[in-house]
């Protein structure tokens, strides 16, 4: 059975997947045998952690029936080029842009955090975006308080770099990293619009 991180994560993901696919159009969702839904409100009530109602095998179906809708669904996004994965990582764009601090939010309100490369496939997974939309990427990589040095946005130090010639070049507040469209990276300012590629 799922852990509930995994779970959250899975889920996370099909919800932020799900937006980008419905390009502004409302979907109808059609509620999985065991979940009973509220018209007037929307909420669905079923197999989700804190929910006390199925137990055992009936849980144990509607988990698989849920993993296996999942499963149908990247394989219409991969055939989308909307998602990608290398090491264990999912990594999956909306094509939509914004600056680095609302990429950062978008992709914590989805369950994942935003595309980081630790090694050369991470980083050729998320070239795929940035080549396929003709657009640059924001990666989860900041300055830190020494200059020229730069870290994970979770603190751990770059073990991994794929910098362009004579990047970073620390131009005034260039704290943010992006990706060229041929994979390398440049220090830019936080405040431009760049796609969006999140990790899960």
């Amino acid at each position: 059975m799922l852990s509930p991180q995994l779970f959250h994560k899975i889920w996370g993901l099909a919800l932020f997947l799900l937006l980008c696919c419905a390009r502004g159009n409302p979907a109808r969702i059609h509620p999985l045998p065991g979940f009973r839904t509220f018209p007037e409100d929307g909420i669905a009530e079923g197999s989700l952690p804190g929910f006390p109602s199925l137990a055992g095998n009936e849980m144990e179906d509607v988990i698989l029936q849920l993993e296996d809708r999942i499963s149908k669904l990247e394989g219409v996004l991969h055939l989308e080029g909307m998602i990608t994965a290398s090491g264990g990582k999912i990594f999956a764009t909306n094509g939509k842009t914004a600056d680095f601090h609302a990429t950062v939010k978008e992709c914590k309100e989805s369950g994942g955090s935003i595309a980081a490369p630790r090694n050369p496939g991470e980083n050729a997974a998320i070239l795929h975006f940035v080549k396929q939309f003709n657009k640059y990427a924001y990666l989860g990589i900041k300055k830190t308080l020494i200059p020229g040095k730069f870290q994970f946005l979770d603190g751990a130090k770059l073990s991994y770099v794929n910098w362009y010639s004579s990047e970073p070049s620390g131009k005034g507040d260039e704290e943010c990293v992006e990706m060229y469209t041929d994979g390398t990276w440049n220090d830019k300012k936080c405040n431009q619009n760049r796609l969006i590629v999140c990790q899960f």
